[in-house]
């Protein structure tokens, strides 16, 4: 409503005006009697509720004006609006009512004469075969109307009370009104049947009443002219939709599309700049205020009261925030614009108006792509709403979590098109994820003491430096690769991966022996190489969390003043070391493998041994990484040999794990405290034992079995399966043990 806005809404309306695209008519409109105002096709929501068909006898008429005793058979799910009936509707073809086509049937309770025509929109096999007539409250009604020349008339007013045109219902709210006409028409003789009927009917989208079709003088768009070339846009690809099954949705509602009504009945939005003159009845359309008529010289000149559909203007948004009507150089630079995000439930709203009017006004497509995204539901997968008391606001969970935890979570899992559930769940993973990050960034920072980022050279790097700078590298490929094709999830479900696992879990630990030698080279290197890797993921994290980021950015050595203005990283190829990668995925590889077989045998790590380790890749399996699994492994001291060595010294009851890359043997004494480990195995032979013979004798107890529910008894004989089953591997450890 400020700026340029008026002046872009006002040079739109009149070009459309003077290209015979906008035009004032009578035509059926979808009227909310609650806002009191004309509403689009596209503000009304179809619900399905469950109504009901009333079968009506309209008595036939003969030559003479008089009922002959027959009847006609209408069925109807609206029986009040027959008090505007102005005809009776059959298909041509219909044996059942052929000899009646061109008579006249008697309208109940109003007892006007109305006539009895055909019509190749009545469906022969739906309901009677009969169609009642109502022209000015139901469009299909509406067009036959105009097809037979049926005389319009209007029952209801603003309100949806039956108006002067309903006799003797006059006054009565629309709902009120069918009661009191079915009433009338079965102590009539006039009711047949009464059937139950589902349907769909349309509700205002604002305030959920149901909505009422009104025969109203309003202000109409053509769409068919300006339908098409925005359909072809589409169909050619100059426009594409992400995902692409959201296309159809757009093509259906275009190529099915009715002329809009513009016209609205509200206090408050964009005038509609037409002028009427009081003397001589002239309509003048003009950009500029019209206070002299210009055909007859007049000053009684006033402006249409209604305003503009919000939707005519916000359909000017890609061009008219840029300075248009103006040749601004925004509008040079910015128009087309990039992409459009928004939700599918606003593709007929939004999307459509801003193509079809971006190529009339621009003569070009607004943006090249329409990437849609779901809805945010809550936990159980319902819309958010007021009645139901389940919406979330987001400033609650800001206060509580912060913003970037709140766009983590709404980013993270998301796929385009798909609806999302909001759960505590999933905020708390966001702020967990958060905490990590400052946390590795406040390491980071406490063990740097350089001013400015240089990465060394590769002969300087050590295998861990080569193996981080490879993977951040195909990272930042992947990522940005998931960025242009609005992968958003993806992408940050990559970053997290990598911060999370390979940055902290890894890099981290194995940089910690490193950082301890200060004043050295590998100090030195370290510092730059964890300083570059920090800075450069959370350049790529940024437009998922931009506060942390940009914290941490402005924190670290920096180029640029803010992170917002930092160059986006892109691939390295001199940063890719394809077989350190292979070489230190194998360490990790192995060490993974030790830990987790460790944790199996309940091994501390406080409980250090020695680690033999067979492989022929020395590279990775070498002295110099022995450091590696001495602080990661609990090794004691590592011995690598090849694959050709020696395994006698071992001995025969060493523990053996096999990975991709390598063999290690761990020597079973070094790792377990046989008379401790003899001693707990026994406890829990006993405890085994105990609980086996505890449900044994409760299920040979008849009282039990007898009285119990038979998923009760069937419950304890599958525990008693699972403690047999414990039995048997603890007997067997011990065995080994002897």
């Amino acid at each position: 409503m400020s700026g340029s806005l008026p002046a872009a809404v006002r040079k739109t309306f009149v070009d459309l005006y003077n290209k015979g695209l906008i035009y004032r008519g009578l035509r059926i409109i979808n009227w909310c009697p609650s806002c009191n105002t004309a509403l689009s096709d596209a503000e009304v929501e179809h619900k399905e509720l469950e109504g009901s068909f009333w079968h009506i006898r309209y008595p036939i008429l003969g030559d003479d004006g008089k009922p002959t005793g027959e009847y006609l058979t209408v069925a109807t799910t609206r029986p009040e609006t027959m008090l505007g009936d102005t005809g009776v509707a059959v298909y041509p073809d219909d044996e059942r009512y052929k000899n009646i086509i061109g008579k006249n049937v008697l309208l109940p309770l109003v007892n006007r004469a109305i006539p009895v025509f055909a019509d190749e929109y009545v469906d022969s096999a739906f309901g009677t075969g009969c169609v009642k007539v109502t022209p000015c409250h139901d469009p299909n009604d509406f067009e036959m109307g105009q097809r037979h020349g049926l005389e319009q008339i209007n029952i209801f007013d603003e309100k949806a009370h039956v108006n002067e045109n309903g006799g003797k219902y006059k006054g009565l709210e629309r709902f009120a009104a069918r009661k009191a006409v079915v009433a009338d028409l079965e102590a009539g003789g006039y009711l047949v049947k009464i059937e139950k009927h589902s349907h769909n009917v349309g509700h205002c989208y604002r305030c959920s009443t149901v909505v009422e079709p009104l025969a109203s003088k309003q202000w109409f768009v053509k769409m068919k002219p300006l339908a098409e070339p925005a359909i072809k846009v589409v169909k050619e690809g100059e426009i594409r939709f992400i995902p692409d099954r959201f296309s159809k949705n757009y093509l259906n509602w275009m190529e099915n599309i009715h002329d809009w009504c513009i016209s609205r009945q509200l206090w408050w939005g964009h005038r509609i700049p037409a002028f009427y003159c009081a003397d001589c009845g002239e309509l003048t359309v003009s950009e500029n205020d019209v206070t002299v008529c210009p055909k007859c010289g007049s000053s009684n000149v006033t402006q249409d009261e209604d305003v503009l559909d919000t939707w005519f203007s916000s359909a000017l948004w890609p061009f008219s925030t840029l300075g248009w009507p103006e040749k601004t150089a925004d509008l040079r630079d910015f128009y087309p614009t990039s992409v459009l995000v928004t939700a599918y439930d606003i593709i007929t709203f939004w999307v459509s108006k801003m193509i079809f009017m971006g190529l009339f006004s621009m003569e070009q497509i607004p943006f090249p792509d329409v990437f849609i995204h779901g809805l945010v539901r809550d936990a159980q997968g319902r819309k958010m709403s007021k009645s139901l008391g389940n919406g979330i606001d987001p400033l609650d969970v800001i206060d509580k979590y912060g913003a970037d935890a709140l766009r983590f979570a709404l980013a993270t899992g998301n796929s385009p098109g798909n609806d999302m559930r909001f759960s505590d769940e999933k905020i708390e993973a966001a702020r967990n994820f958060n905490n990590k990050i400052w946390n590795a960034a406040r390491f980071v920072l406490m063990n740097l003491d350089i001013e400015e980022i240089k990465l060394p050279d590769a002969n300087e790097l050590a295998l861990e430096d080569r193996w981080i700078l490879s993977k951040l590298d195909r990272l930042t490929g992947e990522v940005r690769a998931n960025l242009d094709a609005y992968e958003l999830g993806v992408a940050l479900s990559k970053l997290y991966d990598f911060i999370w696992d390979i940055f902290c879990d890894w890099y981290i630990e194995l940089l910690k022996p490193r950082f301890a030698d200060k004043g050295t080279t590998s100090n030195l290197t370290a510092q730059n190489v964890i300083a570059y890797v920090l800075r450069e993921t959370m350049k790529l994290l940024h437009p998922f969390m931009p506060f942390i980021t940009e914290e941490i950015y402005l924190a670290l050595p920096h180029e640029s003043d803010s992170i917002m203005i930092a160059p986006y990283p892109r691939k390295n190829d001199v940063l890719r070391f394809d077989a350190d990668e292979e070489h230190m995925s194998a360490v990790i590889e192995a060490i993974r493998a030790i830990r987790v077989r460790r944790s199996e045998m309940n091994v501390p790590p406080s409980k250090k041994s020695r680690l033999y380790i067979y492989s022929d890749n020395s590279a990775a399996f070498g002295e110099q990484n022995s450091a590696f699994f001495i602080k990661l492994a609990y090794a004691s001291e590592v011995i690598f040999r090849s694959s050709e060595a020696d395994h006698a010294d071992i001995g025969a009851d060493a523990v053996t794990i096999v990975t991709g890359s390598a063999t290690v043997y761990i020597p079973l004494a070094e790792m377990v405290d046989f008379e401790a480990e003899r001693a707990r195995l026994t406890k829990e032979k006993t405890n085994a034992g105990n609980e086996i013979k505890r449900i044994e004798g409760k299920l040979s107890n008849e009282g039990f079995t007898s009285k119990a529910p038979a998923a009760v008894i069937e419950a304890e004989r599958a525990k008693l399966e699972r403690w047999r089953d414990t039995l048997i591997g603890i007997e067997a450890a011990l065995a080994k043990m002897i």
